[in-house]
């Protein structure tokens, strides 16, 4: 079985596939201090407990923090006696090489949200993933990654305000019921949650226009669903995409020479 693992600058997330479906998925703060024997202990304990099946024989890791993935690969090395493939390594081969700046390092993450959207939706689109940071990715026709948008994720940004305006309190993210706020917190809710619809709808908006075309676009990440409730601009909102594309590339790379 594989165990893939999507590592963000938030959280870590390791899912078991099993050549048809994925039978279990658990997620825990990203640090890069965590050893692969702590990894081991966690993730061990979580099978027993839910009875979880697996003898896991290969490996993928997706990682945004560097930091994390030699112990990451220590992990699969030591306990499950495998060598992970690592998005973005020399050793990684992608279906179609990303077209990009010379010099220019994309984040994996990316990467594989460009595989999987294109598996399932086709060229021309555009991947929106409300991570950490807010990303845009632009898929080409024939699925080549050819560059997108970085904005600071939602959550970064509510820190970001009350950090800088000692007055204004922590509040969740949430959709508001009205877009004049009654209150500090509505005030504040309202403007980062209509303030990022604006955000990704312009965005998106001059991407296609400057590729001149009608462009599909898929929303991944934690906040996606919430944020669809405020737009019809997605045309999907796919939980699992990260994971389906690190599923794509694993297999790719066993039926590549």
């Amino acid at each position: 079985m594989l165990l893939a693992i999507d590592c963000g600058n938030t959280n870590t997330v390791f899912s078991i596939w099993d050549g048809t479906t994925f039978i279990a998925t658990w997620r825990i703060a990203t640090d890069h201090k965590r050893t692969a024997d702590e990894y081991f202990v966690w993730l061990s304990s979580l099978m027993a407990l839910t009875k979880t099946q697996a003898e896991i024989t290969e490996a993928i890791i997706s990682s945004t923090v560097p930091r994390v993935v030699f112990n990451l690969r220590v992990l699969c090395d030591r306990y499950f006696n495998c060598r992970p493939l690592v998005v973005g390594k020399a050793d990684c081969k992608l279906p179609v090489a990303p077209r990009v700046d010379q010099g220019t390092t994309v984040g994996p993450d990316r990467l594989v949200n460009t595989v999987a959207g294109f598996d399932r939706h086709g060229g021309d689109l555009i991947v929106v993933d409300f991570g950490t940071a807010t990303t845009f990715d632009v898929v080409d026709t024939d699925g080549a990654y050819i560059g997108g948008v970085i904005a600071p994720g939602v959550n970064l940004s509510l820190e970001a305000l009350h950090m800088a305006a000692a007055a204004l309190p922590h509040v969740d993210v949430a959709r508001p019921a009205k877009a004049i706020g009654t209150n500090t917190v509505a005030c504040m809710q309202s403007g980062v949650y209509w303030g990022y619809i604006g955000l990704v709808e312009v965005i998106v908006r001059e991407v296609r226009r400057e590729r001149d075309r009608t462009m599909k676009v898929i929303a991944t990440g934690g906040l996606a669903s919430l944020f669809a409730q405020g737009t019809a601009l997605f045309d999907s909102i796919e939980d699992d995409l990260t994971m389906h594309g690190l599923v794509l590339i694993n297999t790719y790379n066993k039926d590549t020479p």
